[in-house]
């Protein structure tokens, strides 16, 4: 297996990195400190074609694939792990009708989306549980032509400020009596969706997530994703291959940034009349975290590999997101203890590499439930 980047890719990745460094890196304090969302930076990356980077070209994307948009969120996440879950939501959003919309929903939504023109989300996690699908509230009902939408999501990323959303409700049950889930394409313009309550998060501040309420909110039958009654696969599919890439990508750039920013301080740092970097626990430490790094890297880009390739990759992801967010945690760990005093200080960024990894480790599935995933295949 290569497992070296084609110059295309690098070449791809300076570019980003030029991007952040100019366009985010400035600005990452002021906009975690303020909880600020900057659409206006997520509109210039659309131009820039990283909104839909794996969408092909017909439907107005780059014709690229998942390592590239990998590559894009690691880099993004180097300076602004917040600003890049924003556009890995809303590549989930664009996945989830690129991969089971049909021709009109691909033709009328994607190239909005994958120009940044639009915002797009995935809700699907609802009070009673994010992992527990089978217990949905939110229900469908075919009244008069229209599917009425009744029910609340929480933890939705992008609630507030998304143009499209992809929704999934419970539309009836099977003959076991188990909900039968539908998935939506719901716009922002109809009368029954809401925003609701914006959520405080320590963490990912950058990105907006908040409750998303359907009070009687009507859709036509053509708004349907991946037929009636396949919500479960559209919303399962989506995450666990989309949306666990998505979050190891980030989770490398908050690894990177830690990495970087460790070596950087024990160069500077002098004790004792040398610098840090001399001595061996502070060696240690940066080695188990470029370790955790590389590792990390491997774990991610070996299933984007077979992602783009188009073979089965749903438990790699799960291994990749599992490792690479609980890495994340540990580097960020390492890094303020490297800092000492200074690591607490809100001039430097380690505090917020912190909060961010911590924030990582809910998002498209917990830790537990990830081992839970691998145990039973393993056992299996």
């Amino acid at each position: 297996m290569d497992f070296s980047f084609s110059k295309e890719q690098e070449l791809l990745r300076k570019t980003v990195r030029e991007f952040v460094e100019a366009e985010v890196a400035p600005m990452a304090a002021k906009w975690d400190e303020e909880d600020h969302c900057p659409v206006e930076v997520f509109r210039k990356m659309g131009e820039l074609g990283f909104a839909g980077v794996f969408v092909p070209a017909e439907y107005g994307g780059a014709g690229l694939g998942y390592t590239e948009r990998a590559i894009i969120l690691e880099e993004v996440a180097r300076h602004s792990a917040g600003l890049a879950m924003f556009l890995m939501t809303h590549q989930l959003c664009v996945a989830a009708i690129l991969e089971f919309g049909n021709e009109d929903q691909k033709k009328k939504y994607l190239p909005g989306l994958a120009s940044g023109k639009k915002i797009g989300a995935l809700s699907v996690t609802e009070p009673t549980g994010g992992s527990d699908l089978a217990n949905h509230q939110t229900t469908g009902e075919l009244a008069d032509g229209w599917w009425v939408l009744n029910g609340r999501k929480c933890f939705a990323s992008n609630s507030s400020n998304a143009d499209v959303t992809v929704v999934t409700a419970k539309t009836g049950t099977d003959e076991k009596g188990r909900n039968v889930l539908t998935a939506f394409i719901v716009e922002s313009g109809n009368p029954g969706l809401s925003p609701g309550r914006k959520e405080s998060k320590f963490g990912l501040r950058v990105s907006v997530m908040g409750d998303l309420v359907l009070n009687n909110c009507k859709v036509p039958p053509e708004s349907i994703l991946g037929g009636q009654g396949k919500g479960q696969r559209v919303a399962l599919g989506t995450i666990s291959e989309v949306g666990r890439a998505g979050m190891s990508a980030i989770s490398l750039g908050i690894i990177r940034a830690c990495l970087e920013d460790m070596v950087k301080f024990a160069k500077e740092r002098n004790l004792y009349g040398k610098p840090i970097s001399t001595l061996q626990a502070v060696q240690f430490s940066i080695a188990e975290t470029r370790v955790d790094y590389e590792a990390a890297r491997l774990l991610t880009y070996k299933a984007l590999a077979l992602k783009d390739a188009k073979q089965r990759c749903d438990l790699d992801f799960t291994i990749a997101k599992y490792f690479s967010t609980e890495a994340a945690v540990r580097a960020a760990k390492r890094n303020m203890d490297n800092m000492g005093g200074y690591g607490v200080l809100n001039d430097y960024p380690a505090g917020r590499y912190l909060r961010d990894a911590l924030a990582t480790l809910p998002s498209a599935g917990t830790s537990n439930i990830m081992k839970v995933i691998v145990a039973a295949n393993t056992l299996g």
